[in-house]
């Protein structure tokens, strides 16, 4: 499943944004991160993750550095809700 997604980012990656004119905010761009966030943390919460980031992604964000965030960093943030 991870391969399929990762495969429909690269078909948006090669036939559509080409003809997109390149307003990205972030670095990595949106689709790069997606497909970070897939490899890194599966086709679920990879595909989560690009879609809170496509989200934030609009006139008035803040633009700059947004990498994906690493297992264990998603971990601590878990533990953290619990506790709460």
């Amino acid at each position: 499943m991870k391969r399929l997604f990762i495969l429909l980012v690269r078909g948006y990656q090669l036939m559509i944004s080409p003809f997109t004119a390149n307003h990205c905010r972030f670095h990595p761009t949106c689709s790069r991160y997606a497909i970070i966030a897939i490899e890194r943390h599966g086709a679920l919460m990879g595909s989560w993750l690009a879609i809170k980031r496509i989200g934030r992604c609009r006139p008035g964000c803040e633009p700059g550095l947004d990498p994906v965030p690493t297992v264990a960093e998603l971990e601590a943030v878990r533990r953290s809700r619990k506790k709460s």
